[in-house]
């Protein structure tokens, strides 16, 4: 069997069983982590979500009524305006959205921290949103292939998140440090501002060779050829629990190496815009006929961007091109529905993208899909990213190439089980990098993996498998594990659970 007909594992693994039920544990965790470790084959994504998953997304209080600012909510005003100046007039806190229809035909952009659009339930509080995000704002761009296309067919939301990076820079990281590693050496002692507790960004660049798409790719990238040299870029954010002259501890294992190649730099990290978010709100779009793939002139809902420690919950969206798009990290998006209402499919498609993740240690969690994307959920660039705990009626678990490495499926429905690998980018790398990880995930119908998905380092535990047990031969790790027998059944969670127990 040819390592590129199908994604399988070095050697054997034998399971282990444990004593009650006939439950089976992975040799990547073990019964509760004793086998995992910072520099092996099952990525540490603990760390995804809001606050890292240390604490609940908090109720904020309310602070304004955008009632108490002219809007009607009877589904003809345009109410954006109204909006717009509840969103300025409020420093922080909750704007009301009462129950109501109201029509936007304007991007409702929040570039603060501490505003949350708080609707009175996803049925009750609606957004009409009768324009496309082209027509109120154009951005025309191209496809990678040079065709004509709006850049909102694959970004932007009707409520946009918006944020930038900002803080200190503490210099270029001195000595080379392996994934893995929790320490790295400036090339300067840290000013004295710099406190256990702090954040710091660790940002490497690649180099004309595309050495680091390589690593990302676990020496394995494909063909990159339409990424251009010393381009590709990546980010990682750890709090620093010690310093002692010109070294610092991080809190989390380094996800990638850091070489002098990369120009590795370290950055105090504060972001412009946290603790914001969005919820019990519903999104409708007009009825139509889906314009099909990169032909979409953005009827999308929520777009985060450059934020962090933000959040989207209990929404229910209806007819989108796309739904959401993050940005960001540590943001939490729970509790989606999307769904279609009168919309003509086309090509048996109804949207373009559900949810992206496209940056780092975001959470995707407890969704579902009643409508059919192109690609569901996506991961493109990013790291750490965690899709679990979801259903759908065909779901595709899009890798849209550029490196994603290290992200997260884990305890998911894919419905009727017919697309789980199909995927969409250009010639940009294989889908998947490094260690991508797919952890019980249950289908109607078992599953064959895709010739050429990513390199030898994915995690395939817990698939019901049509292939059988994999050949010993072959380089990916697979545990063909019955999905309802696996323990833990979602590996986010035990990873978690683990770390707030104080156990690394």
């Amino acid at each position: 069997m040819n390592r590129l007909s199908v994604l399988v594992m070095a050697a054997t693994v034998f399971l282990s069983k444990s004593a009650l039920n006939g439950e089976e544990i992975s040799q990547l965790w073990g019964n509760d982590g004793e086998l995992w470790k910072p520099a092996g084959q099952l990525p540490d994504i603990s760390f995804a979500g809001y606050a890292c998953g240390e604490r609940p997304i908090p109720t904020i209080p309310e602070a304004a009524n955008v009632k108490d600012f002219g809007a009607k909510g009877d589904g003809v005003t345009d109410d954006s305006n109204a909006f717009l100046e509840a969103i300025a007039k409020t420093a922080k806190g909750a704007v009301i959205i009462p129950k109501g229809t109201y029509r936007i035909t304007k991007i409702l952009e929040i570039n603060k921290p501490g505003i949350v659009l708080r609707g009175e339930g996803s049925e009750e509080s609606i957004l009409l949103c009768p324009m496309p995000l082209n027509d109120i704002l154009p951005d025309w761009g191209a496809t990678a292939s040079g065709s004509r296309s709006s850049n909102y067919s694959w970004s932007g939301g009707i409520v946009k998140f918006s944020g930038r990076k900002s803080g200190v820079s503490l210099g270029p990281v001195a000595a080379t440090a392996q994934r893995g590693d929790t320490q790295v050496q400036l090339t300067e002692s840290p000013p004295s501002s710099l406190l256990p507790g702090s954040w710091i960004q660790i940002n490497v660049v690649d180099e004309a060779n595309k050495s680091l798409l390589d690593h990302l790719y676990s020496d394995d990238a494909g063909s990159t050829n339409n990424i251009k040299p010393s381009k590709h870029r990546t980010e990682f954010v750890s709090r620093v629990i010690g310093i002692s002259g010109k070294v610092l501890t991080l809190e989390r294992p380094l996800r990638i190496d850091l070489r002098p190649e990369w120009t590795p730099n370290v950055s105090i990290y504060t972001p412009s815009v946290t603790e914001c978010g969005i919820e019990n709100i519903g999104f409708k779009f007009p009825e139509r006929t889906y314009a099909g793939h990169l032909m979409e002139l953005g009827y999308n809902a929520v777009t985060f961007v450059g934020v962090s420690n933000c959040w989207a919950r209990n929404l229910v969206i209806t007819n989108s091109d796309s739904g959401i798009f993050a940005a960001a990290k540590f943001c939490t998006i729970d509790r989606i529905r999307f769904q279609t209402m009168g919309v003509t499919a086309n090509r048996g498609f109804f949207g373009h993208h559900g949810m992206s993740l496209t940056g780092h240690d975001n959470l995707f969690s407890n969704f579902d899909f009643q409508q059919k994307f192109i690609h569901d959920v996506t991961v493109e660039g990013g790291a750490g990213n965690v899709a679990m705990s979801g259903s759908g009626l065909d779901l595709s678990l899009d890798h849209h190439k550029r490196a994603p490495y290290e992200n997260v499926f884990t305890d998911i429905d894919l419905g009727a089980g017919t697309r789980m690998w199909q995927s969409g980018g250009g010639d940009l790398g294989r889908h998947c990098g490094a260690r991508g990880t797919f952890w019980n995930i249950r289908a109607q119908k078992p599953q064959s993996f895709q010739t050429g998905f990513g390199p030898a380092t994915l995690n395939l535990v817990g698939l019901q498998a049509a292939d059988g047990p994999p050949a010993a031969n072959e380089l990916c790790w697979s545990e063909v594990i019955d999905p309802l027998k696996l323990r833990p059944q979602n590996i986010y969670q035990a990873q978690l659970d683990r770390r707030l127990r104080g156990k690394r």
